[in-house]
């Protein structure tokens, strides 16, 4: 097919018609699917059924601590916990706190402890400077920049390249602002783009020199063994990373089982230095008397090892990656030779990263809501949801089955090129 680029003004509106026909056939089928996030389909939480009876009354509910997982408690996760998860991170158990279901919830509160009394390196409490900052790589998670705008955090964009975020903005920024005192880092797999950090961006990262002396990475490690390929992408160590540059208090670390077991009831875990552990240790002590350790043990008993995790993902893959080949036959099939939009083509995670046109995200979103398709909002995935260019939006393959998915995408696909030529017809104006 021509680019869209090349039509002539009569063609495109001629093209505009038979497609605004198809759109109408479309809406006349009153449609109600819905791409808006990244839920695990009834299918993968099935894999997980078994947690539900692990655990019965002719086992012991003791654990290595000696401690009745029924009772109180083990602030900081029960030692069994602590070995798989620092095998999952590739830690030590001394430096994992093993916690809730929610690794946001504890973004969130590690963020808010900091706020209210600073971190183990800290001069003083967040909270009483004039402003605090945090550098935001985009496109990027709604949900961290959600947690900042709530906290009245300020948020300063930095482009998302190929390999990580651009390390020139971020290196210029730090060092000179001591106001700036976190980054948001999803490392693998990145949402929406699918982009695993390279070697030189965790070193850059782990070595910089920040004007703010209690500077925090935050590392949402949430998609470390989502692979939707054998061939797995290499993400190197942070934490380790860290300690070799003089810097080994500087990462928190998360993750959690959300999209592994049940989101509703997974388990989370943050790791860190040793001397960061000790001192949210301290904090832990009075917000609570523990975690849900039944919980923690089932996970245990579920998996055993680390190998029995990377078994469990496999059978996930098999349920979704077909559903990512399927957006991206359907987008190759109807997008590729337009030149309206460009798309990610991720070996792991949980979206797809497309770009549409400038200034076209909007009014694609719009129309699909329109004809039943529900997407994540246009400039959801930049801070303020506010995309400079409005081109990108996220998709979230995973929920719908493969029936709902091919039709939402021939929507999806349809209202892309709707909204394309409309721009194209403003332009030549």
């Amino acid at each position: 097919m021509v680019q869209y680029s090349q039509f002539t003004h009569e063609q495109l509106r001629a093209l505009k018609d038979e497609l605004e026909k198809k759109y109408e056939k479309f809406k006349a089928e009153k449609l109600s699917l819905d791409m808006s996030r990244g839920k695990p389909a009834p299918a993968q939480l099935d894999l997980s059924l078994g947690l539900l009876d692990i655990l019965n009354s002719s086992e012991t509910l003791k654990v290595e601590e000696n401690i009745d997982v029924r009772n109180y408690g083990v602030i900081d996760g029960i030692q069994e916990a602590k070995k798989l998860f620092a095998d999952l991170l590739h830690v030590d158990p001394k430096q994992v706190i093993v916690g809730g279901n929610s690794s946001l919830t504890m973004m969130h509160d590690t963020i808010t402890r900091a706020l209210l009394h600073g971190v183990v390196d800290s001069i003083e409490p967040w909270h009483k400077l004039e402003k605090v900052k945090f550098l935001c790589p985009s496109p990027g998670y709604d949900r961290h920049f959600a947690i900042c705008e709530s906290l009245n955090i300020e948020m300063i964009t930095i482009d998302m390249l190929s390999d990580g975020p651009n390390m020139n903005q971020v290196e210029e920024l730090v060092s000179k602002d001591p106001s700036i005192k976190g980054i948001w880092c999803v490392p693998k797999y990145s949402n929406p783009e699918g982009t695993t950090y390279s070697d030189e961006v965790v070193d850059r990262l782990a070595n910089m020199k920040t004007k703010a002396p209690d500077f925090k990475i935050f590392w949402d490690d949430a998609y470390t063994i989502h692979h939707l390929t054998d061939e797995h992408a290499q993400l190197k160590d942070i934490l380790e990373t860290c300690q070799k540059a003089g810097n080994p208090n500087r990462v928190f670390i998360f993750a959690s089982t959300s999209k592994i077991t049940f989101p509703g009831s997974g388990v989370a875990v943050m790791a860190a230095s040793e001397d960061n552990i000790q001192f949210v240790k301290q904090q832990l002590a009075f917000q609570s008397i523990g975690p849900d350790k039944l919980n923690q043990l089932r996970h245990v008993r579920y998996f055993q090892t680390i190998d029995g995790i990377h078994h469990h993902m496999k059978r996930h893959a098999e349920l979704i990656k077909p559903k990512f080949d399927l957006v991206l036959q359907i987008l190759q099939t109807n997008l590729a030779t337009l030149d309206i939009a460009t798309w990610s083509k991720p070996k792991g995670g949980y979206f797809i990263s497309l770009n549409t046109m400038d200034g076209c995200a909007k009014n694609v979103v719009q129309l699909a809501k329109e004809a039943g398709v529900t997407l994540t909002n246009a400039g959801a995935t930049f801070p303020y949801g506010k995309d400079p260019n409005d081109r990108n939006i996220r998709i979230a393959p995973t929920y719908p089955t493969l029936s709902e998915l091919e039709t939402a995408m021939d929507v999806l696909c349809v209202c892309i090129q709707i909204a394309s030529i409309n721009k194209l017809l403003q332009s030549s104006k």
